[in-house]
């Protein structure tokens, strides 16, 4: 069975898978969602399809974006090859038929819905890509479709935690480039010259800003509970190797 987490705010379809309820195996065990590694596109593909069924959704709807870490918005009309969507890292729609699914292993996926107006949004926030703004674009281009920012509801999935999340002073740099008043952000790291990132806590204050009306966490922490999701960093401190990745859906129906 499919494990997923869900925001009661989100009235329409949409989960936060974890890794498990698929047909993968090995380093991908189970439902790995992500077509850019070695995993079989077989058992990918199976996977993608569970994680929509267990939302109610149609797999054939489901699309996805190749994420680069950036601000970039696609408007999605059309369904595309799986594996072959645009470069970008966040998607909106107002097209019935269409779930929208973003590929994590600790960066934040973030899930939009303004019910009223019948327009959604995901989005892939990274570090990098919340500091271009990636959750801002997805917000105008759901306005854009006829959203309104008070209805607005975001929820924001499985990353990784603060406690988990050591960076260098080029992350703190940056971050605090683009508002210096997110200093409080960082708690001291463990090392010289380390911090420990709340790239949750930063999501959300991005959101606030933003001015929607209302916004979820789901406080799970990716890199500290192995059982559940799958992790960059924790794959990273392991010396490397394969790695899966988990999926977060949300549905027009």
């Amino acid at each position: 069975m499919i494990d997923k987490l869900h925001a009661a705010s989100l009235v329409v379809p949409h989960g936060f898978m974890t890794r498990l309820g698929g047909v993968s195996s090995g380093p991908y065990a189970s439902l790995n969602c992500s077509l850019s590694g070695q995993d079989s596109r077989e058992s990918v593909l199976e996977n993608r399809a569970r994680a929509a069924r267990a939302i109610g959704a149609d797999p054939a709807g489901l699309v996805g974006v190749t994420q680069v870490h950036g601000p970039d918005v696609v408007h999605v009309t059309q369904a595309w090859v799986p594996g072959e969507g645009p470069r970008a890292d966040a998607m909106v729609t107002d097209r019935p038929g269409f779930s929208l699914g973003i590929i994590t292993a600790d960066c934040g996926p973030v899930l939009f819905a303004d019910a009223d107006a019948g327009v959604i949004g995901a989005a892939h926030a990274g570090w990098r890509g919340a500091v271009a703004g990636v959750l801002e674009a997805t917000v105008a281009a759901m306005i854009a479709l006829g959203a309104a920012p008070g209805r607005i509801v975001a929820a924001i999935g499985p990353c990784i935690g603060q406690a988990s999340y050591e960076v260098g002073p080029d992350l703190r740099e940056a971050v605090l480039a683009a508002d210096p008043g997110e200093a409080g952000l960082f708690a001291p790291g463990q090392r010289e010259d380390r911090w420990q990132f709340d790239l949750r806590g930063y999501c959300r204050a991005r959101l606030a800003r933003a001015g929607i009306g209302g916004i979820e966490d789901a406080e799970a922490d990716t890199a500290a509970e192995e059982d559940r999701f799958f992790s960059h960093r924790r794959r990273t401190l392991r010396g490397g190797g394969p790695i899966g990745h988990q999926i977060s859906v949300i549905s027009l129906g």
